[in-house]
């Protein structure tokens, strides 16, 4: 395996444990919803960031998924149409992660966040060869 598949694969793994997660805070009783959709953001974020890898394009430390979904559109146009997920998800990233103002989001919104996060998840993981897959 070289350096590239290697770190690609390593993107898609912390990818796939937040989509995991979030999954079971979702099913948890009681649920954990504002975490759940952090990790939902954070699965898109990192799927996104494997596929930059592997096209090896340097990308800004940044948790904006319009941005990264840009670097990704630059190399395949059809990133473009995870724009509608990407939007949803970007506030994640910050708004659920302090106390404060935000609000737990309700049980539809974090499923909808889920959602989100996997159709990223499985957009990405179409345009890599499978021997790029997480094992």
């Amino acid at each position: 395996m070289n350096a590239l598949q290697h770190n690609t694969q390593k993107w898609l793994e912390k990818s796939h444990n937040d989509l995991l997660s979030a999954q079971i805070l979702i099913a948890n009783t009681p649920a954990i919803l504002d975490t759940a959709c952090f990790h939902c953001q954070q699965a898109a974020e990192k799927a996104l960031k494997a596929f930059l890898v592997f096209k090896e394009t340097a990308f800004e430390k940044s948790h904006n998924l319009v941005y990264l979904l840009d670097l990704c559109t630059i190399h395949q146009r059809e990133f473009e149409s995870l724009l509608p997920q990407a939007q949803f998800l970007s506030p994640y990233s910050v708004e659920v992660r302090y106390p404060g103002d935000a609000i737990a989001p309700p049980p539809e919104e974090a499923q909808e966040a889920l959602t989100a996060a996997n159709t990223i998840w499985n957009f990405v993981l179409a345009q890599l060869p499978t021997d790029f897959h997480p094992t």
